[in-house]
């Protein structure tokens, strides 16, 4: 007996052995041999083998541990429940990266909000918008202006880069996401549709820009920025009434916090022939991406001040994603701009999108507004 307990003693002291080398081969140090050890999965089931698992971080007994290991699905749902297992490759930690600028796959910014983006082509044709010439732009820092008004634009003053919606990382909150014409929505694939309201519109807030807004809202967020999103649908029931709605709602929330700096009026646009055939805008850099444009008032005093805080933005945008932004449009409305110096109506990509392109651009709009506002 003792015979057969030496060997099987010694048998384990030799596969721990040459586990240790096997861990360690490629490491310089005594510390870095100690680091490889202890990231290696061998040592936790070793150590949770021994000390029991309730001294564990995770519930689990080894033969379920070990078990899980063998399958990233089964992995990714324990990772839920104990915060010590490492997440599996389609999950973020925390659901928000460290640096969301640095992300690139697609798929990996989805845990924002907990979607998954799969591009599935919904049947529009493509096309890009990119200025093939100068004339008829107004062009600071590269940033390309449409300017349909007489008001002439003092590309010193928004050239300059110092807007005046300065944010305040005590305040809270800083920035309000709203919808006037909320029902707005996208083209759909096959065998995914919502129950429609006009053309390209539905009250369903799972398909309209209010889940765009969503979006926005949960990148901003992720960067510590302290957001409030409006999600009323102001154009419901009377369209015509959705800028004084928007207006009144805006009125309220600067009475109510009156740290707001920053109004995001979140749309989405319409391009179609005279036959009335949709078109999807897209980026040239990234056909998944649909294009935004930022569009302004300036029939009221202090137009340039929300100008310069979108050309800043827009400027952003221009170093990441090259044609991800058409050029600003300049109109003699209001938008209800004038109630802050920090107003922007953005347009996440067409009608002919589809929702997941939207999705996607709506992060890197968000993104690089974040990033700016943050300078």
């Amino acid at each position: 007996m003792k015979r057969t307990l030496r060997r099987i003693t010694a048998l384990l002291l030799s596969a721990l052995t040459l586990w240790i080398v096997i861990a360690t081969i490629e490491s310089p140090d005594l510390p870095a041999a100690w680091n490889a050890i202890r990231q290696d999965q061998l040592s936790r089931h070793i150590l949770q083998w021994e000390i029991g698992d309730f001294f564990t971080a995770s519930p689990l007994s080894v033969a379920t541990s070990l078990a899980l290991q063998q399958s990233p699905f089964l992995l990714a749902a324990q990772s839920s429940l104990s915060a010590s297992n490492t997440p599996s490759e389609d999950t973020v930690p925390n659901d928000t990266p460290d640096d969301p600028s640095k992300i690139d796959d697609k798929t990996s910014l989805l845990p924002y909000t907990g979607s998954k983006l799969t591009f599935t082509d919904n049947g529009v044709p493509s096309q890009t918008t990119i200025p093939s010439k100068t004339t008829g732009y107004t062009i600071i820092n590269g940033v390309y202006i449409k300017n349909t008004t007489d008001r002439v634009i003092d590309t010193k003053l928004v050239g300059g880069g110092h807007f005046s919606a300065t944010y305040q990382p005590d305040a809270s909150p800083q920035v309000l996401i709203l919808h006037s014409h909320a029902t707005e929505a996208y083209t759909m694939p096959a065998n995914q549709s919502y129950k429609a309201s006009g053309t390209c519109r539905t009250k369903n807030t799972e398909y309209n820009v209010v889940r765009v807004g969503d979006e926005i809202a949960a990148v901003l967020s992720s960067y510590g920025i302290s957001v409030l999103h409006d999600r009323t649908l102001h154009d419901d029931p009377d369209y015509n009434d959705a800028y004084s709605n928007s207006y009144d709602a805006i009125e309220s929330y600067l009475d109510k916090y009156p740290s707001l700096v920053y109004v995001l009026d979140i749309h989405r646009d319409a391009v179609e022939d005279a036959s009335g055939q949709q078109y999807k805008l897209v980026s040239e850099e990234d056909s998944h991406a649909a294009q935004c444009s930022i569009v302004l008032g300036n029939s009221f005093d202090h137009w340039q001040d929300n100008l310069t805080l979108a050309v800043a933005v827009q400027q952003t945008l221009n170093a990441q994603h090259p044609t991800l932004m058409r050029p600003i449009t300049m109109r003699s409305y209001r938008y209800n701009q004038q109630l802050t110096n920090g107003s922007l109506l953005v347009e996440i990509g067409a009608a002919g999108n589809s929702l997941d392109e939207a999705l996607y651009s709506a992060r890197l709009f968000a993104q690089g507004f974040a990033e700016t506002i943050l300078k």
